[in-house]
């Protein structure tokens, strides 16, 4: 209890600190005074450039360690795609509850020592299906990044940051699957059989079975502080501000009091939902996601149908623009990173948060979720940011504005500068002019299914931190609420990058231990296909 409340302080402490200087602004610009120079630090640390390559050191670890894992599983992105598929639908749910093949039980049934076997069938083991997990994953991180963010990426770096993006999102599939079966061998569970899982526990006991006890408490606990600021920040500040600036735009409401309005109805309907836990949003996100998914998908399939002519020559641009840019976009390089560091944006692999949400899954074979999981960035990245690509480049196939925008964040579409969602309803607009108002409902059901999963992320890894008692829960979800009514509420520019930055600072502890700890993976696979086989048999 002591620790929750001195977290709370620690927390608020900056908003009661604020300069007398800035006393005299509103919320958003006193919020900006004080985050922008911690904006500035903390990305000067987490985009830190390699010197002499032009490349941020976050990039290739992401890189390095997406193509490492592929090839040491035989590209299992692509080899187990459709077996991942079969999964999903329930065909191997069989194997779950078998007992008769003489294969190795998991691991995964061990808490602090004790056999859970004891306390439930392993079978049961979690709280929700393999397709609510991955929905509720999915909800994590396919967001406004989809449709603000690549619109921005492909605005800023040409047409050829499609393919590298698309090149990331495959890579990234093998790096799920990694951290998804470690998510699901080395949960937690406790005796009511609540899951409690995620990257603070592969890195605290899967390092201590290696012999690095304290390096794996060390990386635990600060993962566990950096996906408590992401919850607050990208996973909900960020995503409620898009959402009330989208119906602000499409409703004409005045602004003054609207950002606030629309701040507590959000905070109503997502609170509503995580008291629940994860089984409720669980059960909000596996209807959510395919409706808003299907929705969004349908709107950009219109737009590209209605410019089916220039389909073909739009992929000729994408791969052409990939190795031979423009003039003014920096090169190869700059519009390989910019395709890399939007899909590593958009689908987080490598920050370990999805684990999180996949360790919830009911089931004895982590690996069978680490398969599931890697469809995660194929959904996230190479189809629906890719559409939204398309959408973009074919709105600008008349010339409406200059590839390569402000580097600000900001592109001139006739003599206006407009943001990614901006420019993603322009796009729209122009095919159907009703389109808009349908990416608006886009935009809030990205956005809520995002606070709900991320709410959950953060709670868990408040619970590493603080306990699991009812009073820090309830603490941190009454900050997590009161975080998406100042998020709807205020204009924070330098919050937008300073939650970039926090969500792919998760990479750098996250990463070391996948990459100490993979060789379990590869045991786990095994023994989920041998138990498969058997079944079979």
């Amino acid at each position: 209890m002591k620790y929750t409340f001195l977290s709370l302080f620690a927390f608020l402490l900056p908003f009661s600190t604020i300069s007398q200087e800035t006393a005299e602004l509103g919320l958003d610009e006193r919020i900006n005074a004080w985050f922008e120079p911690i904006t500035a630090v903390w990305e000067s640390i987490v985009f830190w450039v390699v010197p002499g390559t032009g490349v941020p050191l976050i990039v290739i670890i992401l890189v390095l360690g997406a193509t490492f894992f592929t090839l040491y599983f035989g590209f299992v992105n692509i080899r187990k795609f459709p077996f991942a598929i079969n999964v999903v639908r329930g065909k191997y749910d069989a194997v779950e509850g078998d007992e008769g093949h003489g294969v190795e039980k998991s691991e995964v049934n061990i808490v602090d020592g004790d056999l859970v076997d004891t306390i439930r069938d392993e079978s049961h083991h979690g709280e929700v299906s393999h397709f609510q997990a991955l929905a509720t994953a999915v909800s994590g991180t396919v967001g406004l990044g989809n449709i603000a963010g690549v619109a921005l990426a492909i605005a800023i770096g040409g047409p050829g940051a499609t393919f590298w993006m698309i090149v990331c999102g495959l890579l990234s599939m093998s790096t799920k699957f990694v951290e998804c079966t470690l998510g699901v061998k080395y949960r937690d569970m406790d005796e009511n059989g609540t899951v409690y899982g995620g990257p603070m526990y592969y890195l605290s006991r899967g390092l201590k079975e290696r012999g690095f006890t304290g390096l794996g408490k060390a990386l635990a606990v600060i993962f566990a502080i950096l996906c408590v600021g992401a919850s607050f920040g990208g996973g909900n500040a960020v995503q409620a501000n898009q959402a009330a600036e989208q119906l602000v735009a499409m409703t004409g409401m005045e602004s003054g009091s609207s950002g606030f309005i629309i701040g507590v109805v959000l905070a109503i309907l997502v609170g509503v939902v995580i008291i629940g836990g994860i089984k409720r949003i669980a059960s909000v996100t596996e209807k959510i996601v395919p409706f808003m998914a299907i929705i969004y998908a349908t709107a950009c399939l219109v737009v590209i149908f209605a410019n089916y002519s220039y389909i073909d020559d739009a992929f000729g641009l994408i791969f052409s623009s990939a190795f031979t840019p423009e003039a003014g976009l920096g090169g190869l390089f700059g519009v390989l990173i910019t395709g890399f560091r939007r899909a590593a944006f958009s689908n987080e692999a490598g920050a370990g948060s999805a684990a999180i949400a996949h360790s919830a899954v009911r089931t004895k074979y982590p690996a069978s979720e680490g398969i599931v999981a890697l469809l995660e960035p194929f959904i996230d990245t190479v189809v629906i940011c890719t559409l939204t690509a398309l959408v973009i480049i074919f709105y600008n196939s008349g010339g409406i504005f200059e590839y390569g925008g402000d580097g600000a964040g900001q592109v001139l579409v006739e003599g206006v500068n407009v943001g990614g969602v901006t420019l993603t309803s322009l796009a729209f607009e122009s095919v159907i002019p009703w389109f808009p108002y349908i990416l608006t409902l886009a935009v809030v059901l990205f956005a809520v299914s995002t606070m709900i999963s991320w709410s959950y992320y953060g709670l868990q890894a408040w619970k590493y931190l603080f306990g699991r008692g009812k009073v820090a829960d309830l603490c941190y979800k009454l900050l997590f609420i009161a975080f998406i009514i100042i998020g709807a509420s205020a204009s924070m520019g330098a919050v937008f990058a300073f939650s970039d930055a926090m969500i792919l600072a998760l990479v750098f502890p996250n990463m070391l231990g996948l990459i100490l700890l993979f060789p379990k993976v590869k045991e786990e696979l095994t023994r989920y296909l041998d138990a498969i086989k058997a079944m079979a048999q």
